[in-house]
């Protein structure tokens, strides 16, 4: 693998001057901070689709997309997700919905020449087993955990796509692993939340009604490693300046914890001062996910930077003010 020395990466500047960039899902969690990202480095021409003009299940709108934008590169970070509960829910939905927009997505991406095509998978493509920190070498020897894996899979048929068109076409894909994100902006409902914002918000309900208790799932012990949504941002973007092979990148922070001592910490920085009840009823998901994160510092430079509780404290507030 020829990768450039951090003496031959591009000037941002420079990189997206005049290119014409769609971020699919820009108007979401993650990608609103991607939009916000790619203006600091210099891009002007973004288009950021809504699902109410495309719907990229739909391969006709797929096409119509790539049509009407024109883009040079396409940061693909539209997904179906949610927590476990979601997934155990609506397994159906979460498989075909993720695999059909990505897979046409990318197929018209190729037939119209477009230079570059980021896609977004997920932490949860890794196998159940997986030693710790999971290393991208790791990422086919298992099935993932069954709680999330019809999305998992999905979200990895997109990197044997992409590494399929880069060996028959030459078409510039590359695939990119964050792990559990969490930020300003995340999605509180409980029908679909993940665990820090499922947290939160259970933490400052409890505390303005003056409950004594709250219900947590599992009995804690799993661990997780969360990276702030802004710094995945920057990690998605120096990877499209800097990037351009077929083998899978792990973004995050390296920072790992228990659920356990999240729901404390998060009960403290709320305030909420009562009873954390485990439900053991209820499944623990992966017992440990940790990421190998030596890829993406060595291949493109991105290292996180946000503190664990210094995003949580901004992450809070937030949603104090949203709510």
């Amino acid at each position: 693998m020829n990768l450039p020395s951090n003496k031959s990466w591009p000037d941002p500047r420079i990189f997206w001057q005049n290119k014409r960039i769609v971020v699919t899902g820009g108007s979401g969690f993650l990608g609103s901070f991607v939009v916000e990202r790619l203006r600091a480095h210099g891009a002007t021409q973004i288009i950021v689709p809504r699902s109410s003009q495309y719907d990229l299940v739909d391969s006709a709108s797929a096409g119509r997309l790539i049509a009407d934008a024109r883009p040079d590169i396409i940061l693909h970070l539209a997904a179906r997700v949610g927590g476990i509960g979601a997934n155990r829910e609506h397994p159906a939905d979460f498989f075909y919905q993720n695999l059909m927009m990505g897979t046409q997505l990318m197929h018209e991406a190729w037939r119209a020449g477009v230079e570059k095509f980021v896609t977004i998978g997920t932490v949860c493509a890794y196998p159940k087993f997986t030693p710790v920190p999971f290393k991208e070498d790791d990422l086919w020897n298992g099935y993932p955990e069954e709680t999330n894996a019809p999305y998992g899979l999905a979200k990895k048929m997109l990197l044997v796509q992409g590494q399929a068109y880069r060996q028959q076409y030459g078409f510039n894909a590359i695939y990119l692993l964050p792990v559990n994100l969490y930020g300003p902006g995340d999605n509180f409902d409980p029908r679909s939340s993940h665990v820090i914002p499922a947290i939160i918000r259970k933490c400052i309900e409890a505390r303005d009604s003056g409950a004594s208790e709250i219900i947590a799932w599992g009995d804690g012990s799993p661990t997780r490693e969360f990276v702030y949504a802004e710094d995945t941002a920057e990690g998605i973007i120096l990877a499209a300046e800097r990037y351009n092979d077929g083998e899978p990148v792990n973004l995050g922070s390296s920072y790992e914890i228990s659920i356990k001592e999240l729901t404390e910490l998060i009960a403290h920085l709320t305030g909420f001062q009562g009873q954390i009840t485990w439900d053991t009823s209820q499944p623990n998901g992966q017992s440990r996910r940790k990421l190998d994160i030596s890829r993406a510092r060595d291949w493109f430079g991105f290292t996180a930077t946000t503190r664990f509780e210094d995003g949580l404290r901004k992450t809070i507030a937030w949603y104090e003010q949203a709510r």
